[in-house]
C-alpha cells in the first residue's frame, strides 16, 4: 500500500555560505522519513531552495527543524541578495503529492505556523491555499517591502499583524508558510545585461501586471546577463513553453536573445513531455507513446492495506476478557471524533462558510487532539484491566502478602476506573464538537456531524459502565461516590448537548 506523500519546498535567505546551507540540509536529513530531494543555491539571490519528501508528520518535522537552523545562523539585518526576501526561512510551501489533500497541507501549514511562532517567536504569515485573508494569498503582497519594510511596519501596522508568533521584528525575519500546487521554478537567461529591458519584460510577462495567467516573474541581472525570474503556478493552464516563447519575444523587441533556461529545483515530468510535444509538433502524441511510460516497474509487489479495524473487532470478539467494553468505548469516541473533523474539513475554503473558517479549523485540530487520545484509550483500558488480573495473582499465603494484595487489587481498579473515566470526559468533548459542527458546519453533512454526535454517546455511556462497575469493588467508599458523581456529571451535560443537536437538526437540516 502506497503511503502518504506530501513535499515541501522552503526557501532560505542564504546562497553563499556552504557551511550554513549544509547545516540546514542536515537538520532536514536528521529527521526519520523525510527524504531530501534536491536544493539549489545561488549566490547572487543569495537563497537555496531545498526539495524534500516524505509522511506528512515527517516533513511537519522536518520543515521546524530546518526553520529553526535557519533562525540560529542566518541574520536578515547582514543580508543582501537580488530576489526578494522577508526572512532567514522565507517560504514554506507544503504540496500534496500522494494520498495527501490540499486540506491536509493547510493544516500542516496551520500547525507549523503556530509552533514556529510559540517556540522559536518568529513572526509566520499563512499563504497561497493556507491563507487567512484574501489579500495574503499573494506571496508577494506579504512580502511587500522586503525584510526592511516589514522591520519598520510590524510593530506599528494592524494589516501586518502576523497570522502566529509576535508582531515584532528580529533578525531571523518573519517566515511564510502555506499549502499550494506543484510549482515550477524557472529562469530564462538573455545575451545582455541590460536591467531595464528585463524588468519591462518580466512585467510583460508576469499575470498581475497583465501577463500570462499563473505566472510571477521578475527582471533581474545575474551573472552579467539579464535573468527573467519566472514562478509557473499551474503548468497544466500555462505551460512552460508558452512562457518561454514570451519571454522570447518580448525580449526580441529590445533586441535581446535567450541564451538558456535554469530550472530550479524539480518539475513534474508531464511539464517536459508537455513542451517537447509542443516544440516537436507533435499533433495528437500520447504520453503512453514513451517507451518509459510503458514499462511496468515494480521492486517489491505492494502489500495490501493493514486491516487494523478488522484485527481490533476480532480480538473483541474472542472469548477474552480484554479488550473488553472499555477499549470499544475509547474506540467509537474516536470514531465519533474522526467525523467531526470530516465535517469541518467539509466546511473550510468553501464560500458559503467563509465567516465560520477558522472555529471550523479549530474544530478539526481539537478532534483530531481527540481522536489521537482517545485511540490510545483503546490500548490504555487494555492494559489497565491486565493490571486488575495481575493484581489479583499476586501470593496470598501470609498476611503480608494479603495486605500487598489487596493494596494492589484496590490501585489496579481505581486505575481501571480512572482510565474510562478519561474516555468518558473525552467523548463528551466530542459530542460538543458534534454539536458545533452541526450548528456551524456544511449543511450537507450536517447527518455525519449528528453520527459523531451518537458516537460520542455511546462513547460516553460505554466508558461510564466501565467506571461503575470498577467503582462497586473499591473499598475506598468516599472514592468511589466521587466517581460516580462524575459520570453522571457528564451524562447530565451530554443530555444539554444533544437538545443543541436537536434544534440544530431541525433548523438547518430539516430533520424533524
Amino acid at each position: 500500500m502506497s503511503q502518504p506523500l506530501v513535499e515541501c519546498i522552503p526557501n532560505f535567505s542564504e546562497g553563499r555560505r556552504p557551511e550554513v546551507i549544509e547545516e540546514i540540509l542536515n537538520a532536514i536529513r536528521a529527521v526519520p522519513g523525510a527524504t531530501l530531494l534536491d536544493y539549489s543555491s545561488d549566490a547572487d539571490h543569495n537563497r537555496t531552495v531545498v526539495t524534500f519528501v516524505g509522511a506528512p508528520a515527517a516533513v511537519e518535522q522536518a520543515a521546524f527543524a530546518a526553520i529553526a537552523t535557519a533562525a540560529r545562523l542566518i541574520n536578515l539585518d547582514q543580508h543582501s541578495g537580488e530576489h526578494p526576501r522577508i526572512g532567514a526561512t522565507d517560504v514554506v510551501p507544503f504540496v500534496p503529492i500522494r494520498d495527501v489533500t490540499m486540506s491536509d497541507c493547510i493544516e500542516i501549514a496551520r500547525r507549523l505556523g503556530k509552533r514556529v511562532g510559540d517556540e522559536l517567536g518568529i513572526a509566520v504569515y499563512l499563504y497561497e491555499k493556507a491563507a487567512t485573508r484574501p489579500e495574503r494569498e499573494n506571496l508577494a503582497n506579504v512580502r511587500k517591502g522586503e525584510y526592511e519594510g516589514w522591520k519598520a511596519e510590524v510593530a506599528e501596522n494592524p494589516e501586518r499583524a502576523p497570522d502566529f508568533g509576535p508582531a515584532q521584528a528580529t533578525p531571523a525575519g518573519a517566515t511564510v508558510i502555506g499549502a499550494r500546487s506543484p510549482l515550477i521554478a524557472w529562469n530564462v537567461y538573455l545575451d545582455r545585461p541590460d536591467l531595464p529591458a528585463a524588468e519591462a519584460i518580466g512585467k510583460a510577462v508576469r499575470h498581475l501586471s497583465g501577463g500570462l495567467r499563473y505566472v510571477k516573474a521578475l527582471g533581474l541581472l545575474v551573472e552579467g546577463q539579464a535573468q527573467i525570474s519566472m514562478n509557473l503556478t499551474n503548468f497544466k493552464r500555462t505551460p512552460v513553453h508558452r512562457a518561454v516563447e514570451m519571454v522570447r519575444r518580448e525580449a526580441a523587441r529590445y533586441g535581446l536573445n535567450v541564451t538558456r533556461s535554469e530550472l530550479v529545483g524539480l518539475i513534474p515530468q508531464q511539464a517536459l513531455t508537455d513542451a517537447a510535444a509542443w516544440y516537436l509538433q507533435l499533433d495528437g502524441f500520447d504520453p503512453q507513446q514513451v517507451l518509459e511510460n510503458r514499462l511496468v516497474v515494480s521492486e517489491q509487489p505492494e502489500t495490501p492495506p493493514a486491516e487494523d479495524s478488522a484485527a481490533f473487532l476480532d480480538a473483541l470478539a474472542a472469548g477474552t476478557a480484554a479488550p473488553g467494553g472499555g477499549s470499544a468505548a475509547a474506540y467509537a469516541g474516536a470514531m465519533g471524533a474522526a467525523l467531526c473533523a470530516m465535517v469541518a474539513r467539509l466546511t473550510v475554503n468553501k464560500k458559503a462558510y467563509k465567516d465560520v473558517e477558522e472555529q471550523m479549523w479549530a474544530l478539526a485540530e481539537q478532534a483530531e487532539s481527540l481522536r489521537a487520545a482517545l485511540t490510545a484509550g483503546v490500548e490504555e483500558d487494555a492494559a489497565a484491566f491486565g493490571e486488575v488480573m495481575a493484581a489479583f495473582k499476586l501470593p496470598k499465603a501470609s498476611e503480608e502478602e494479603q495486605a500487598a494484595r489487596a493494596a494492589a487489587i484496590e490501585t489496579a481498579t481505581l486505575h481501571a476506573a480512572e482510565v474510562p473515566l478519561e474516555s468518558a470526559r473525552r467523548a463528551l468533548a466530542v459530542i460538543g464538537l458534534a454539536v458545533q459542527a452541526a450548528e456551524l458546519g456544511n449543511t450537507n453533512a450536517i447527518s455525519d456531524a449528528a453520527s459523531g454526535a451518537a458516537l460520542g454517546r455511546a462513547a460516553l455511556t460505554a466508558a461510564s459502565l466501565n467506571v461503575r462497575i470498577n467503582a462497586v469493588t473499591l473499598q475506598d467508599q468516599a472514592k468511589a461516590a466521587e466517581l460516580n458523581a462524575a459520570v453522571a456529571e457528564l451524562d447530565a451535560e451530554a443530555t444539554q448537548l444533544e437538545a443543541r443537536l436537536q434544534t440544530a437538526l431541525r433548523t438547518r437540516g430539516g430533520l424533524g
